[in-house]
């Protein structure tokens, strides 16, 4: 019932479902668009003054290739993506890659490598945006939500402990001021 209803709210946004077909065209290996942009969607429609794609700060698309772990692998897929569709702001990660630009980037100790793209998502810094959805070749949205989609569509921003200290987690509530930019969600702190 609530994959429903996030199908729904994508279904009627034009610009997602063609950045979905974008990305399913891509060729990218187990792709999908996660976090924020599906996140500002949701919460756009349901707590604040809608969706507008102008505003998307980036296009968060993962994919898994464990056979190029390489960091040009990713600005290859993107730029592959910004051919296809210029307008959006694209940003592809080979999640096959995280363990090895992690603690460098974001400090901390070693991550393992991970799995696949449903271990990658379930890592994500709330659990809002713990969320990636894909377009398969029979224009279905497929939706992995490895935490669910209540915080989501509740509106609940919540730390994801897995990653994401409590000084990190305040960080990013100071920058993204979810209650201020839609009214009505609730921060759990």
């Amino acid at each position: 019932m609530r994959e429903e209803d996030l199908r729904g709210l994508i279904e009627r946004s034009p610009w997602l479902v063609r950045a979905l077909g974008v990305v399913r065209d891509s060729g990218l290996p187990d792709a999908w668009i996660g976090a924020g942009v599906v996140r500002d969607l949701v919460w756009g429609k349901r707590y604040g003054d809608g969706f507008d794609p102008s505003s998307v700060r980036d296009v968060d698309v993962v994919f898994f290739d464990p056979a190029d772990l390489s960091r040009d692998h990713d600005e290859r897929a993107t730029a592959r993506l910004v051919a296809a569709w210029p307008e959006p702001p694209w940003e592809a990660k080979n999640q096959a890659a995280v363990h090895a630009w992690y603690p460098a980037k974001f400090g901390g100790d070693p991550v393992a490598p991970l799995r696949g793209i449903a271990e990658a998502v379930a890592t994500w810094p709330e659990y809002a945006t713990a969320v990636a959805v894909r377009l398969d070749a029979h224009d279905r949205i497929g939706v992995c939500a490895p935490h669910g989609l209540d915080d989501l569509l509740d509106g609940v921003w919540r730390r994801n402990p897995t990653r994401v200290s409590p000084e990190v987690s305040r960080r990013r509530l100071a920058r993204h001021r979810p209650a201020e930019r839609w009214p009505g969600v609730r921060v759990v702190t």
